[in-house]
């Protein structure tokens, strides 16, 4: 069919997963979670369901991220007056 062009919802899962390594694991496995969801809603051509589960991704991975700056900058602090 022609002519059809349906917007996919992007996935974050390359964020997910880095954010599930570096930053802070359980907001990372949540996120990743939603990642497969957009997959797979964007696979079966569901756009409401792949865009609200990549805008739940986005949101996680915006949290994990801040989460894991905050914890860094934390372990900085704490090293630098340990000595």
């Amino acid at each position: 069919m022609e002519g059809q062009n349906r917007a996919v919802a992007p996935t974050y899962l390359g964020w997910s997963i880095f954010n599930t390594l570096c930053c802070c694991l359980p907001l990372g496995i949540a996120a990743i979670v939603y990642s497969c969801r957009v997959q797979n809603a964007n696979a079966v051509g569901d756009s409401t369901v792949a865009t609200d589960a990549s805008r739940t991704a986005k949101m996680l991975n915006i949290i994990a991220l801040v989460c894991g700056i905050i914890l860094l900058i934390i372990f900085i602090a704490l090293k630098a007056t340990q000595q």
